[in-house]
C-alpha cells in the first residue's frame, strides 16, 4: 500500500447508467472497458478498491411503478440489474489481470459470494477488488444508500461518486447553461440545496460517520488515480468548511 495516496481504501460508486452508451440501454462494452481500465490504475497506484453498481441501464424500480409494478417486486428486480453488472465488470477486470469477488447482498451463491462484512474487508487486504452488488438487500433504498453503508462497514475512507459531469452543480449543467460548480460543499448545503448527487440517506449516513463524498468525472481517463494522488478534481462534500 501506497504512504503517498490521499486514500487508501476507496468505495467507488458508479450508477447503472454508467454503463451504456447514450441514447441505449444494456452494457456497453466500450464504456466497461474503459471504467475497468480506471480502476487497473488505481490499483497500480495502491489502493485497496471496493465497487458499488447501479442498476439502471437494466431496469430501475421506481420507474417499474409508474407502469404498475409493486415497488418492493421492481426494487427486487433492479438489486438483480446490478448482479448482472457486477458479473459483466468482474469478467473484464479480470482480463485486464485484476483479482476479484462479486458479493452480494442477496445470496444466489452460484454466481457470488454473500456478503459478510468480514470477508469483504479481508478480500481488500489480499488486494482483490471487491464488487458489491445486490443494493442493500432491502427494498426502498437505493444504491447510493447501499455505497455509503458498505463504505461505513468496511472502513473506506471515501466515497468517489463517478459521473458523466465534472462534479456537483446547483442544476444540471447539460439542460441549464448557468449552472454553478462547487468545488467544495458541506453535507448539510448538499440536503438544503437539494443537490441530488446521491440521495439525502447516502448523505446523512457518510456525515454521520464523517466520510467525504468526492464527485467527479470518471469518464476523463486519468481522473480517477489523480483523485487518489491528492489531485483538485471534482467536488468534495465533507464536514463544516
Amino acid at each position: 500500500m501506497s504512504s503517498s495516496l490521499k486514500y487508501h481504501r476507496i468505495l467507488l460508486k458508479i450508477s447503472g447508467e454508467g454503463l451504456h452508451s447514450e441514447g441505449e440501454y444494456g452494457i456497453s462494452t466500450e464504456r466497461i472497458t474503459q471504467i475497468s481500465g480506471e480502476i487497473v490504475e488505481a490499483k497500480k497506484a495502491g489502493a485497496e478498491v471496493a465497487l458499488v453498481v447501479g442498476g439502471g441501464n437494466i431496469f430501475r424500480g421506481l420507474s417499474g411503478t409508474e407502469i404498475g409494478f409493486d415497488r418492493v417486486a421492481g426494487d427486487y428486480m433492479g438489486m438483480l440489474a446490478t448482479v448482472i453488472n457486477a458479473l459483466a465488470i468482474q469478467v473484464v477486470l479480470e482480463k485486464l489481470g485484476l483479482q476479484t469477488r462479486v458479493l452480494t447482498a442477496i445470496s444466489m451463491e452460484q454466481l457470488a459470494e454473500p456478503y459478510i462484512r468480514r470477508r469483504a474487508i479481508r478480500h481488500l487486504e489480499k488486494e482483490r477488488v471487491i464488487i458489491l452488488a445486490g443494493g442493500t438487500g432491502n427494498p426502498y433504498f437505493t444504491t447510493d444508500t447501499a455505497a455509503a453503508l458498505r463504505a461505513v462497514e468496511i472502513g473506506a475512507e471515501v466515497v468517489l461518486k463517478g459521473t458523466k459531469v465534472d462534479g456537483i452543480y446547483s442544476a444540471d449543467p447539460v439542460k441549464e447553461k448557468g449552472a454553478v460548480f462547487f468545488d467544495e460543499l458541506n453535507y448539510i448545503e448538499v440536503i438544503d440545496k437539494n443537490l441530488r448527487v446521491m440521495d439525502h440517506t447516502a448523505v446523512t449516513l457518510c456525515a454521520e460517520n464523517n466520510i467525504p463524498i468526492h464527485v467527479f468525472n470518471l469518464n476523463v481517463k486519468g481522473n480517477l488515480a489523480k483523485i487518489l494522488r491528492g489531485e483538485k478534481i471534482g467536488t468534495v462534500v465533507r464536514g463544516n468548511r
